[in-house]
């Protein structure tokens, strides 16, 4: 190994190393090695949940609230409730790789969209979240990210588009821009245990037209902020996490800190056309499983009907814009 390598991932396996040293004590002295025993799928679902978390602007809360909801008929509050619980550890370390092995991110996002999104969980957590009935939370969550995968796959017809690694010329308009939009995001993260990650994200790439590779990195660190935000205000100033929460929290610890790391690694290496193509086969295979296993009404394929639309149209403002912008900035390098 070099030392430029060595140097990269040695405060990687330091931080494993803590985390694994403080969850070996907690597991001994509070007795409960035998939790793997009734909870072994989920240490399972978060080993591949951990490196989709790392690998792309999905966070770990979208692979665990769906399959928690939709395979093993868990209560969306609980999968809300783990998924930002087990995002503040593995999003966390994954952030700390990107950090550490210096992969680019976009500064004025992780600024802006990280205040907006702590707004948005707080204010969500307080007021908006109960309020939404178990079905109704799962289709907003697997509609919402089909319309987002709508708009990437149009957008990306163009294989040769203009892309940006950084935000130009920056404005007051775009802090506003990116702070609001990080409070819709945490707002729906307060409801499904993720959704930071994917509105930014999609601001970045379809309005600000930042390269799908700086974006990645950038929403993982934002959605591992906003998950420690929500795993503080639920589970210290409210203290009300749901106990079996707790109980998939303590199986899943010690595979997320090295899985989403892994994949903030492993996503280093590929195109932004390959990043693309994940995000569209994780948010297919997840709404498909939502029709299936979700017993569907009037009133809820309304409902899901309304997000896709809602969300497509959005998705594809966002883009439009995004060509204007593009026409901006050429008219500002002429002057």
């Amino acid at each position: 190994m070099s030392k430029k390598s060595a140097s990269t991932w040695v405060p990687v396996g330091l931080t494993v190393l803590v985390v694994w040293s403080l969850w070996s004590i907690g597991i001994v002295r509070g007795e409960r090695l035998y939790l793997f025993a009734d909870n072994w799928f989920m240490s399972v679902t978060m080993a591949f949940g951990s490196f989709i978390a790392g690998a792309t602007s999905e966070g770990g809360g979208a692979v665990a609230f769906p399959v928690m909801t939709l395979l093993f008929g868990i209560e969306p509050s609980t999968a809300r409730d783990f998924s930002i619980m087990i995002q503040a550890v593995g999003m966390s370390a994954a952030a700390l790789t990107i950090l550490w092995t210096r992969i680019r991110v976009e500064p004025h996002a992780l600024v802006w969209a990280s205040a907006g999104g702590a707004l948005g969980m707080v204010a969500g957590l307080e007021w908006v979240a109960g309020r939404i009935s178990p079905p109704f939370a799962k289709m907003l969550f697997v509609s919402t990210w089909l319309s987002f995968a709508v708009a990437l796959i149009l957008i990306n017809r163009n294989h040769e588009r203009e892309v940006h690694t950084d935000i130009k010329r920056f404005l007051p308009r775009h802090a506003f821009l990116l702070f609001s939009v990080g409070i819709l995001g945490g707002i729906i993260s307060s409801i499904t245990g993720s959704g930071l990650d994917i509105t930014i994200f999609s601001l970045l790439v379809l309005r600000l037209r930042i390269n799908e590779k700086i974006a990645t990195p950038t929403s993982v660190v934002l959605m591992g902020i906003n998950a420690v935000v929500g795993f503080l205000w639920k589970g210290g100033v409210r203290a009300d996490l749901a106990s079996d929460a707790w109980n998939y929290w303590w199986v899943c610890v010690p595979i997320v800190v090295v899985g989403a790391p892994f994949g903030a690694w492993f996503i280093k290496h590929r195109s932004r056309l390959f990043v693309a193509r994940l995000l569209y086969v994780s948010i297919a295979a997840q709404f498909i499983s939502a029709l299936i296993i979700i017993p569907m009404d009037r009133t809820l394929v309304l409902f899901s009907t309304g997000v896709f639309v809602s969300g497509t149209l959005l998705f594809n403002w966002m883009a439009a814009r995004g060509v204007r912008r593009l026409d901006w900035l050429a008219s500002q390098e002429a002057t």
